[in-house]
């Protein structure tokens, strides 16, 4: 079932559409992070302004290497020692969708090790848009049923995987790293 759930997914975003899926935090919406049109659906659903950035999951922390010009060595630290999920501000963004990435060309990424958001991204083989399953100033929703009918009926998937789990899921922490090695923390 959670194979056929992640095909089915990958489907849908190879495919340039947008899934509702569980992460390692809260439900967020997804879609290919390479491609502008996905991630231009994805603001539109939010109704956001497409000058806020989105984040993306990998599932390793190798393929940081591919989206970003220059990971500073901390940022493994950080990876290896976070005791929850952790986004990581990167600057240098690169190989992700224009609109993805911020003004100032940084872009936020998390390693996932929440087993269907990692599979799904590790199958992907490419990065994944992570963002809240809400329209832009709403609450972020704790749990699959306080997702509202106006997002659920505007993704072109929605994965049955983790709907019943009610328990209350938590955004990720976010730190900006800078190419100097400082850091900043956005939200513990």
């Amino acid at each position: 079932m959670l194979n056929d759930e992640i095909k089915k997914a990958c489907e849908v975003m190879q495919a340039g559409g947008v899934i509702l899926y569980p992460t390692d935090t809260i439900w967020g919406l997804g879609c290919d992070a390479t491609n502008e049109e996905a991630v231009k659906r994805i603001f539109e659903i939010k109704k956001r302004v497409d000058s806020k950035a989105l984040l993306v999951l990998v599932d390793r922390d190798v393929k940081l290497q591919f989206y970003v010009d220059e990971v500073p060595e901390i940022a493994y630290d950080l990876i290896e020692y976070a005791d929850k999920p952790l986004t990581i501000i990167y600057d240098g963004a690169r190989n992700l969708a224009k609109n993805l990435v911020s003004e100032d060309g940084s872009v936020g990424i998390r390693i996932t090790k929440e087993e269907f958001s990692h599979k799904l991204c590790e199958r992907f083989k490419k990065a994944v848009v992570s963002t809240s399953a809400n329209i832009s100033g709403e609450p972020s929703p704790a749990n699959f049923d306080e997702i509202s009918d106006d997002i659920k009926n505007a993704v072109d998937y929605i994965v049955d995987y983790r709907r019943d789990d009610i328990s209350k899921a938590k955004p990720s922490g976010i730190i900006k790293l800078g190419r100097n090695c400082e850091v900043k923390v956005i939200r513990e």
